[in-house]
């Protein structure tokens, strides 16, 4: 299987699991996978609850990225992973983990994913969504409240607190390395139309 994979990197809220998802949705389940960088949070298991909350979840040094690695490689040579599953609520992984087969093209998305250097040779493509600041916080709390139980307060707190800077340091600056830059703002047919052209190239 000669397998193609994309990374979509970007702010957070800039629109990147709704690109991977809608990306997904247009191609043949056996076609595509998604693998979520949030999936690979370095379990805290020797930390208390009280101090898990106080990581700095933004911080490149907050993934496994070393996991990321061997499981595409794993992924590249044809053989099955079995997939962090992370509970936000606890901040820990889960028990359990999701079997992954490879599949011909396997889109990997999260902020830092083109932040990791090792990573970049993998990609087939690289992807960065570029949205205004403004944008992004409206949907991180929309996110955060429904789908991972937070308050309005400790959102904001830890945005300005960690997110905010971690992406002028580590985030932005990883749009160079892109091959693609989109903007988040845009109608998602757009962006999926845009992206399925680059990966028709990608098969020629």
């Amino acid at each position: 299987m000669n397998t193609q994979i994309i990374a979509i990197a970007g702010g957070t809220g800039s629109g990147k699991s709704f690109l991977a998802k809608s990306l997904l949705d247009m191609y043949p389940k056996e076609q595509m996978l998604i693998i979520k960088q949030d999936s690979y949070y370095k379990s805290l298991t020797n930390l208390n609850y009280k101090d898990r909350c106080k990581q700095n979840f933004d911080h490149p040094g907050a993934i496994d990225w070393i996991l990321i690695e061997d499981h595409l490689k794993q992924l590249l040579s044809g053989d099955t992973i079995y997939c962090p599953i992370y509970d936000f609520t606890k901040h820990l992984r889960k028990k359990n983990a999701q079997k992954v087969k490879p599949r011909p093209f396997i889109v990997i998305e999260g902020i830092l994913m083109l932040h990791y250097k090792r990573l970049l040779d993998f990609y087939s493509l690289k992807i960065f969504i570029e949205t205004p600041e403004n944008v992004r916080i409206k949907r991180r709390i929309d996110r955060d409240i429904h789908s991972r139980g937070r308050t309005l307060e400790s959102i904001e707190k830890q945005y300005y607190s960690t997110v905010k800077p971690m992406h002028e340091k580590y985030v932005q600056p990883s749009k160079s390395f892109s091959d693609i830059v989109l903007d988040g703002t845009e109608l998602i047919h757009n962006l999926v139309k845009e992206v399925k052209t680059e990966i028709g190239l990608l098969s020629k």
